[in-house]
């Protein structure tokens, strides 16, 4: 939770070739998290970026 209260429960998550994960960064709603991900243009050959849910309410809300 922040100060204000809200909670920063999407990461974006980038992957490379070798499996290994790394958290990019939170963000407070699934919209924002995926438009970081689109900022990163188009994904290289060996690296992947996704948007993870880290838990509580409804994931599928925005």
């Amino acid at each position: 939770m922040t100060d204000s209260g809200a909670a920063y429960r999407w990461v974006v998550v980038r992957e490379d070739g070798n499996g290994n994960s790394y958290r990019v960064g939170r963000y407070a709603t699934r919209d924002e998290a995926e438009n970081v991900v689109s900022r990163f243009g188009p994904a290289e050959q060996r690296q992947i970026y996704r948007v993870e849910c880290t838990g509580g309410g409804d994931p599928d809300s925005r």
